[in-house]
């Protein structure tokens, strides 16, 4: 009987095997899930980049608007009689602390 047993338990280990920790196993399963979902993050991440690339394109192929204010942003470029007004703001000079006295 303890023979038959044996038997048993070997054919039953056997077949776990490929079960578990073989090709096809579970585990490996798991982990192919894991880098499925974290390639769906970065696709969709890539994805939304992509549109807003996209329709940055499409707004500079159709329309002036968008090269004009990038020419004016990035540039520092003006139109043909236009005057150009640069506003510094002149904070107001704070002095220097004077230093602590040591104390005694």
């Amino acid at each position: 009987m303890r023979f038959l047993t044996l038997i048993f338990v070997i054919l039953i280990a056997t077949l776990q095997y490929p079960l578990w920790l073989g090709k096809g196993s579970w585990l490996r399963v798991w982990d192919l899930n894991r880098q499925i979902s974290e390639q769906k993050d970065k696709n969709a991440q890539l994805k939304a980049r992509n549109d807003t690339l996209d329709a940055e394109v499409r707004d500079l192929k159709q329309g002036f608007a968008a090269i004009e204010e990038r020419a004016r942003s990035e540039l520092g470029m003006i139109k043909q009689d236009e005057v150009f007004y640069q506003v510094i703001d002149k904070s107001p000079v704070v002095p220097p602390a004077p230093p602590a006295a040591p104390q005694k």
